[in-house]
């Protein structure tokens, strides 16, 4: 295998039906090198996870040479009956701040567990908010947002997300310049190049390289969004992995195949064997 700075990993919300030591466990035993952890109804809840409980995942993660990188995209963690509600564009003020603290205790959960860099999207504005009005409610939180986590330590890696009021790279610089945020960073899904951006995923890594704080890998189709497994789709995972290398990237690159909890171990499985495959 090629020699790279970055870290491949893989999300624990691929793994949504195992428990987190026993994800992290199987992970490591497949040669990732990190992992991208999701605080969720089963992975440290972000309501009622305790100090100790930090400390053992932390020992956890340095026994198994495990770096990690936060991801705020729990599905029902705040809301069990609306799926990643509320969200910084809510219309409520009540729901903004529910959101704003959520980011806020996984930003201190990245602490507790040696991580510096918390991911985040910016969700979908409801049909009776006013796209200007979702706008200047995510500009607030964002800011309000990086005024508590940086005294942390903790920098912001924001996803564009298909379908989501930020979607697209150019929403992404949209969003950058609002906040005029001089470290605001990027979270890039390289599935999603293609169904919203008109270059190739390897060419938006390079193009985005002095932004990116982390990257998801998964793959897609026909410029569809839907988190295939690696090598199952379009894109071209050389450049993909090539991209990585030129721009000397030294984050963390998560596959995240959520939609694939029901066989966690052999999804993992075979994701690493395809990324070992494109080097």
């Amino acid at each position: 295998m090629a020699e790279r700075a970055f870290r491949l990993g893989y999300n624990t919300n691929g793994f949504a039906h195992h428990r987190l030591d026993d994800a992290l466990h199987v992970i490591a035993e497949l040669g990732y090198r990190a992992v991208a952890l999701t605080p969720d109804a089963n992975h440290l809840p972000p309501d009622h996870t305790s100090d100790a409980q930090l400390r053992a995942t932390r020992a956890l993660l340095e026994r198994l040479e495990l770096a990690v990188v936060v991801e705020t995209g729990a599905r029902y963690v705040l809301d069990p009956r609306r799926k990643q509600r509320p969200t910084l564009v809510e219309a409520d003020a009540e729901g903004r701040a529910r959101r704003l603290d959520f980011l806020e205790r996984c930003a201190r959960i990245a602490v507790g567990l040696g991580s510096d860099t918390i991911s985040l999207w910016s969700g979908i504005p409801a049909a009776e908010v006013a796209r200007e009005t979702a706008w200047s409610h995510l500009v607030v939180g964002v800011t309000q947002l990086h005024e508590r986590v940086t005294p942390l330590g903790v920098r912001i890696a924001f996803e564009p997300e298909p379908g989501m009021l930020v979607q697209s790279l150019a929403d992404w610089e949209r969003l950058r310049d609002a906040t005029s945020l001089p470290d605001f960073g990027l979270a890039l899904d390289v599935g999603h190049v293609p169904c919203t951006e008109s270059i190739s995923a390897g060419d938006a890594i390079r193009r985005y390289g002095k932004a990116i704080r982390t990257v998801h890998l998964d793959d897609s189709r026909n410029g569809v969004h839907e988190h295939l497994q690696i090598g199952d789709g379009d894109l071209d995972w050389p450049d993909v992995m090539r991209a990585l290398r030129e721009i000397d990237f030294a984050g963390i690159a998560s596959v995240e195949l959520s939609r694939h909890s029901h066989a966690a171990p052999e999804a993992a499985r075979i994701a690493m064997e395809k990324l070992r495959a494109a080097q």
